[in-house]
């Protein structure tokens, strides 16, 4: 979130229709500040200009009565020029006091209107509100425009008690009872969600590998707008990022006992491979696989070259390797001409381990949203799975290079970094290589997993693999380049290897 509050952002039109709602105009004074400053309001595509009324709708308590707190949810279209605009969804609780025990969530306060003087908050936090807005949704006909379409599997018990997640990225996730979690999209879309489809489809080829999907919230009328989806709750010791980059730390720092230094996360990684694996299988069983053509592969290089062009305009340090990486995606493109078949289906779009969670009955895959940066009816598309590896492979990379990043740094004195001695010269170029090797066999361990269990050997298309794993690795350096400049040289060393073929 920003550091201070964006002047232009905070004086930004409201639509005639905005100044006109009686419902939420007296919000604004409060909202706005709070709006621009959320994680998830998007800031790089230009400042806000205006805010328009998509809908909204008020749950009030069954009591009824003046002091009974409120659910106010509301959709709004966000302007950041002539071309570019997100809708927010906004779960507003009111109270007419500051509700005990939430202060975090506090907005501000009304000014004038229906709640003059009520107190806003932030209403994912209210266990009250939530529970409220999951029953009233679910029942026939749902609320205030608001449906919950269930699916059966798994079914959805009354009566359990909410609470929200403290980690939240760019959606707000609630957990019922340790059963079912409700995942709110904070910048919903009109038309089909991508989590949604992927996820209805796998939970009904029984694919155990995901969450079950219960049910997704929406709009009722008009062209429909997912606004979360509600899926079974599955308890886990972390997600494979985490586990993995203390792995790491462990076989480079030498810590280890109980396996070879090297091997530490390996077992893991080829159940992870096996699960991902599954996955695709489930995919392709569900929404099938295609043949690509020649000039499906063509028009598929042409993109790279595409985002590659742009990657140059903001990773400047990018230009020694475009003709390189202009010629890895090329190879891919000449394969595919001389007759190389490469089948593509429906994929998860942003694999990596982040995306993935360590449960007692093995490896989950979540998160199919797909990746963020890319249009929704793209994210439909069928791609070769080999997308898929590509990312998981980076994603191996960049937990080595975390976990050596993370180890006690060398002494520092009041003047400045002490001379490097030979010894501990030695020692970082033993903690480095130790990084890239643990990287290494665990990629490996992935593949090696993911062939046993019924998937191609990824390396048996080097050729593919190459030009996925250079687009990732090109996205990574534009990421790295814009939000962690310090995080940039990860996937630069990794372009290098990609491009001399090491």
């Amino acid at each position: 979130m920003p550091a201070t509050l964006c002047a232009t952002c905070l004086n930004a039109q409201h639509g005639d229709d905005l100044q006109a709602d009686g419902l939420l105009r007296p919000l604004l004074p409060a909202l706005l500040p709070w709006l621009v400053t959320r994680r998830w309001f998007t800031h790089e595509q230009g400042h806000l200009e205006e805010l328009r009324p998509v809908s909204a709708s008020v749950l009030d308590g069954e009591q009824g009565g003046d002091r009974t707190p409120v659910l106010l949810h509301s959709l709004l279209d966000a302007r950041h020029g002539a071309d570019v605009s997100h809708h927010y969804q906004l779960l507003v609780g009111l109270r007419p006091e500051p509700p005990e025990g939430l202060g975090r969530a506090v907005i501000g306060r009304a000014q004038g209107g229906r709640w003059d003087g009520w107190t806003l908050y932030e209403a994912t936090e209210d266990h009250e509100l939530m529970e409220r807005l999951l029953e009233r949704t679910s029942g026939p006909g749902g609320e205030g425009g608001l449906r919950m379409s269930l699916t059966g599997a798994p079914t959805v018990p009354t009566g359990l008690s909410a609470r929200a997640l403290a980690v939240e990225q760019s959606n707000s996730t609630v957990v019922f009872g340790d059963q079912l979690l409700f995942k709110l999209f904070r910048q919903p879309e009109p038309g089909p969600h991508p989590e949604t489809d992927a996820l209805r489809g796998l939970t009904q080829v029984h694919c155990r590998r995901i969450p079950g999907l219960a049910g997704w919230l929406h709009t009722d009328g008009g062209e429909p707008v997912v606004l979360g989806i509600l899926e079974e709750f599955l308890p886990a010791r972390g997600d494979g990022w985490q586990l993995a980059v203390e792995q790491a730390a462990e076989s480079i720092n030498c810590s280890l006992r109980s396996v070879p230094v090297l091997d530490c996360f390996t077992e893991d990684s080829r159940a992870l491979g096996a699960a991902v694996a599954e996955v695709h299988a489930s995919l392709a069983q569900a929404f099938g696989q295609i043949t690509l053509t020649p000039e499906d592969v063509a028009a598929q290089v042409d993109q790279l070259r595409r985002e590659l062009r742009a990657a140059l305009q903001v990773v400047p340090q990018l230009e020694p390797y475009a003709g390189r990486l202009g010629g890895l995606y090329e190879d891919w493109g000449r394969l595919a001409g001389r007759g190389l078949q490469y089948t593509a289906q429906r994929i998860h779009g942003d694999l990596h381990l982040g995306q993935v969670l360590s449960t007692e009955d093995g490896w989950k895959v979540i998160d199919f949203e797909g990746e963020p940066a890319r249009p929704v009816a793209e994210r439909y598309q069928p791609q070769p799975v080999l997308r898929d590896v590509a990312g998981m492979l980076r994603s191996f990379d960049y937990a080595g290079q975390q976990a050596l990043a993370a180890l006690p740094k060398a002494a520092q004195v009041a003047d400045g970094p002490l001379a490097e001695s030979a010894e501990q010269a030695a020692a970082r170029m033993r903690r480095s290589r130790r990084a890239y090797a643990w990287s290494v066999r665990n990629r490996r361990a992935f593949t090696s997993g993911y062939a046993a269990a019924g998937g191609m050997d990824p390396y048996c298309q080097p050729v593919a693999l190459r030009a996925f794993e250079a687009e990732k690795a090109v996205y990574e350096a534009v990421y790295e380049a814009q939000h962690r400049p310090d995080w940039l040289p990860i996937p630069m060393a990794a372009i290098q290897r990609l491009v001399f073929g090491r």
